[in-house]
């Protein structure tokens, strides 16, 4: 599929589903991210991608203005929290409001935690956890000021299972899941839902490169999905997308899960197979 065709993301979805919205997707220029952000604009939301670099941001817009979508994009770094506050400051003052916010900022590679530099550790808790947080306060209290809103988070199952190797991701996302939870209960006065998303793994160039950068990787990630393949960034995107649509409306503070049931536990035996009894 080209970036000029429409986002598979949105098949399932009704045209102008969130027309009027102005949506803010942090990381919203990559990945992830991006699919997102082009789901919600070709739905109709005017859409803020921010990120830290500006570079990032250009493919996307140039596909807004071809296809006649309402996309900005703001350059920040979600560990800094003054500036993410001038960010919530100057989109609500440019686009009137925000409704929506997507915490999708994050970071990721694998190193053995006895390996793991503090400098590192700091710079994944800073974008994913610090991050989710500045940007969830800033943006909230524009949406408590104005009467309601939603967030969406982005984990990863390894928030309640853990998994080697990523100590410094598994223990933010872990963290941003009890915030997701905390604030859905806090929050849900002034009218604001807060939800996640926790994909399995997905096609896409980063988690290429630091997840599994060998074919003997990949192949060892794929035998532990049932499924047996890796999702898209599209099917991901429209589990976003649906999440954030009037169909959820009553669903505050849960996290949907979407991962080919890698997460389940796998038992004792081979699928299909039938375990004989040992005789006494």
């Amino acid at each position: 599929m080209s970036q000029s065709d429409p986002p598979e993301a949105i098949r399932f979805l009704a045209p102008d589903l969130f027309s009027g919205q102005v949506a803010v997707v942090t990381g919203g220029g990559t990945g992830l991210g991006l699919q997102i952000s082009r789901g919600l604009a070709a739905l109709g939301a005017t859409v803020v991608i921010a990120s830290r670099s500006a570079e990032h941001h250009q493919a996307l817009l140039e596909e807004g203005d071809a296809a006649g979508w309402r996309v900005y994009s703001e350059t920040v770094d979600v560990r800094e929290a003054d500036r993410v506050r001038e960010l919530a400051d100057r989109v609500v003052e440019k686009q009137g409001k925000v409704d929506i916010l997507v915490n999708n900022a994050a970071g990721n590679f694998v190193c053995p935690a006895e390996k793991l530099s503090a400098k590192a550790w700091r710079a994944v808790l800073g974008i994913v956890l610090d991050g989710t947080f500045y940007c969830s306060r800033s943006f909230g209290r524009h949406m408590i000021a104005a009467g309601g809103g939603q967030m969406l988070n982005v984990l990863a199952t390894y928030a309640w299972t853990g998994m080697p190797g990523v100590v410094h991701s598994a223990s933010a996302k872990a963290g941003v899941l009890a915030m997701t939870r905390t604030l859905a209960v806090e929050w849900a006065r002034h009218g604001i839902r807060v939800n996640a998303i926790a994909p399995g793994p997905f096609e896409s160039k980063g988690a290429e490169a630091n997840l599994w950068p060998s074919e003997e990787v990949r192949e060892a990630i794929l035998r532990g999905v049932p499924l047996g393949r890796f999702a898209t960034p599209d099917e991901v995107a429209s589990h976003a997308l649906f999440l954030l649509s009037p169909a959820c409306a009553y669903v505050n503070g849960e996290v949907f899960v979407q991962d080919g049931g890698a997460s389940l536990g796998k038992g004792m035996w081979t699928p299909g197979d039938r375990v004989g009894r040992r005789k006494a």
